[in-house]
């Protein structure tokens, strides 16, 4: 056996027996040993289309990967060839040579579509060989097999299927370029002479419009560009005369057209000098053994038959795009209404326009992207889901609404709630200056915007404000009883008070009799002594006198 990149020939890599695609042990070997970073270079076309003679060209050869010249297709399966990377030291190329699609002796179609995925799956520069010019036919092969490539990624790499950024997509996605062999046209538009690639570009061009027809033309158009972002395009004449082809191995230069020669150099030169190193996510480059596991991988998803096989290869690529169209839909409008819509809404009607809006342009986005939706299935399961969603958003809309709205009353009650718990209206006025209040606040919330559709008080909100109204009713009870008994207890010492003044009043008025009958008494002694006085004074007066008259009379008698 040769080095790991010095193979002498190509052997096969993958066989096709039967009908079934086994990997060959010896190749498998080879690409064990293999521990350089690897550029692979894999080439799929029609049968009998010069195929081989490109991959010889890029090993350097005239001869190695089998170039037939009848009817019958050599290649079988597919065919691999190591060897060292003419540019870039310690990196061997890898190149893939498939068998013919289209060979009628085989006449199964699932086969070419299955080699058709893998090798696109296994390159990290996929060459597109076609015949005479770009067509609808080759671009909706293209385009299917690309679909089914994507499929077979995400079921054997399951674990990658959430990694779908434009970083990780590059690096599953080879570079592309397509070959036109035989080509005849002239490359010019509106008399203006054109490259190659523009011709590419020109051929893979949107067409402007809505109606069914132009997003059947555009589809295809639209995943060739997504999947191969780097697209590259080159046209060759015919190598010689139709009669020498047989030979065209062993025919020196000389005999082949100078034209041709110069476009197969080109075309050489520019594989070796864009070389794109085959990746896996996070940019780890592809060495033999990891070639080799996604070979078996790939192959083994093929042979559970997770690779979908339906004779009708429109009826797949429908399932498959019609799928796609809807997901890209659905997160269309995920995407919108979680733009545009803050919830919750002032009302019904606004969410129901930001829904219809957002619905309109997630169908849209399907129908843009749709592909033969017979009977339009996929289109009422999108509606089906845009309903569904459109119905959730509404709970969340009433949820997110009474939510707002139980925290606006809260912020706005629950001082009152304190002033009640503090006492503040247990006073005299305390009931209407709480009704009054009561009435400013809810006044207050009503102002307030983007309640939503739970505006109006709801039970929670009658419950907190009847809770609230029956805290300050049982404060105000309490502040009555209070209040009455104080007044019973005062009026009981003002009964107390005013006895006690009535007694002092008795008493006094007693005392006052008493010292009116003592100066009565006082008086009428007084009165008795002077009237005793005064009588004393007359008896004495008269004792007086009669003592004068009689010492009168004494005198008198005396005298006589």
């Amino acid at each position: 056996m040769a080095s790991d990149s010095h193979m002498l020939a190509p052997v096969c890599l993958i066989e096709n027996t039967g009908g079934q695609l086994v990997a060959n042990q010896e190749a498998l070997e080879i690409l064990s040993a293999n521990k350089n970073p690897l550029v692979v270079v894999a080439i799929v076309g029609l049968y009998r289309t010069g195929k081989s003679y490109l991959m010889n060209k890029l090993a350097g050869k005239n001869k190695g990967f089998s170039i037939g010249s009848t009817v019958q297709s050599h290649t079988k399966g597919i065919w691999m060839w190591c060897v060292p990377h003419p540019k870039k030291p310690n990196y061997t190329l890898v190149l893939l040579d498939t068998e013919g699609l289209g060979d009628v002796e085989k006449g199964d179609k699932k086969n070419d579509t299955q080699i058709f995925a893998l090798v696109i799956l296994l390159s990290s520069i996929f060459v597109y060989n076609t015949m005479n010019k770009i067509d609808q036919r080759a671009i909706d092969l293209l385009h299917y097999v690309t679909e089914l490539s994507n499929l077979l990624r995400k079921v054997s790499t399951p674990d990658l299927e959430g990694v779908e950024d434009a970083t990780n997509l590059e690096s599953f996605c080879p570079d592309f370029v397509w070959t036109l062999r035989d080509f005849y046209l002239t490359l010019e538009v509106d008399g203006q002479l054109i490259t190659a690639d523009e011709y590419l570009e020109n051929s893979l061009r949107l067409k402007q419009g809505t109606d069914q027809n132009v997003q059947n033309f555009n589809l295809p158009r639209l995943c060739i560009k997504e999947f191969f972002p780097v697209r590259k395009c080159f046209t060759f004449d015919s190598p010689t005369h139709r009669k020498k082809l047989a030979q065209l191995e062993t025919l020196p230069n000389d005999e082949l057209e100078l034209e041709f020669l110069e476009q197969v150099a080109a075309f050489c030169s520019y594989i070796f000098n864009h070389s794109k190193t085959k990746t896996l996510p996070g940019g780890i480059k592809v060495n033999g053994p990891q070639l080799k596991s996604l070979v078996l991988t790939y192959i083994n998803a093929i042979s559970r038959g997770d690779l979908p096989c339906m004779e009708n290869s429109v009826l797949a690529l429908a399932q498959i795009k019609n799928s796609e169209a809807v997901k890209k839909a659905i997160a269309h409008y995920d995407q919108q209404m979680g733009h545009k819509v803050q919830l919750p809404t002032e009302t019904l009607q606004e969410l129901l326009d930001l829904h219809r809006e957002s619905e309109r342009e997630a169908i849209e986005v399907f129908m843009k992207n749709s592909f033969k939706d017979m009977d339009q299935k996929f289109q009422k399961e999108l509606e089906t889901r845009l309903e569904a969603k459109k119905s959730d958003l509404h709970e969340q809309n009433m949820e997110a609404s009474s939510h707002h709205c139980s925290a606006l009353l809260r912020a706005i009650f629950d001082p009152l709630e304190n002033e009640v718990m503090q006492g503040i209206y247990s006073k005299p006025g305390g009931h209407r200056l709480f009704i009054q209040k009561t009435e400013l606040l809810k006044a207050r919330y009503y102002w307030e915007p983007r309640k939503g559709m739970q505006l109006s008080f709801s039970s929670f909100s009658e419950a907190r404000m009847k809770a609230v109204a029956a805290k300050f009713e049982a404060q105000r009870l309490e502040a009555i009883q209070r209040y009455n008994q104080q007044m019973m207890v005062q009026r009981e010492w003002l009964h107390q008070q005013r006895m006690r003044q009535i007694e002092m009043i008795k008493e006094y008025q007693l005392q006052q009799q008493q010292r009116a009958l003592e100066r009565r008494f006082q008086e009428k002694a007084e009165n008795l002594n002077k009237e005793i006085e005064a009588e004393h004074r007359s008896l004495q007066n008269d004792v007086e006198n009669l003592q004068r008259n009689a010492a009168s009379q004494d005198d008198t008698c005396i005298l006589l």
